[in-house]
């Protein structure tokens, strides 16, 4: 990916996640809403938005209204951002922070067995 390519890409997620914070009058679009990361295609024509929404019951519909909102998004985002062209939006569900959640709960599962295992030899004779 060209340095150009990866500047345009942050701009773009600073952009939405600004736009986002905002919120929309779309009643389906609710709870927390973090852009995690874009992808530019090489052409520029189009843009991949991976989306966290917590609490996660929300996910399906939010998604759904920002897919519904991306046309009045892109716009509003053309009054901001100094692109030569601004890609279409397409809103994604980003589950690597789930992911990442239920790594470290079994980490520390692991370890609070081994602490436990470890107490319980101790204390027998």
């Amino acid at each position: 990916m060209s340095r150009s390519q990866e500047r345009n890409d942050e701009v773009l997620q600073r952009a939405l996640q600004k736009r986002l914070a905002k919120g929309l009058a779309d009643p389906r679009v609710r709870g927390l809403i973090s852009v995690t990361r874009t992808s530019l295609s090489p052409d520029r024509a189009d843009a991949r938005v991976w989306i966290s929404v917590l609490p996660e019951a929300h996910a399906q519909l939010t998604l759904h209204g920002l897919q519904a909102a991306a046309a009045k998004i892109r716009k509003e985002l053309g009054e901001t951002v100094r692109m030569r062209r601004l890609p279409r939006l397409h809103f994604l569900l980003d589950d690597s922070i789930k992911k990442e959640a239920q790594v470290l709960r079994a980490i520390d599962e692991g370890r609070a067995r081994d602490r436990d295992a470890g107490t319980n030899e101790e204390t027998t004779p």
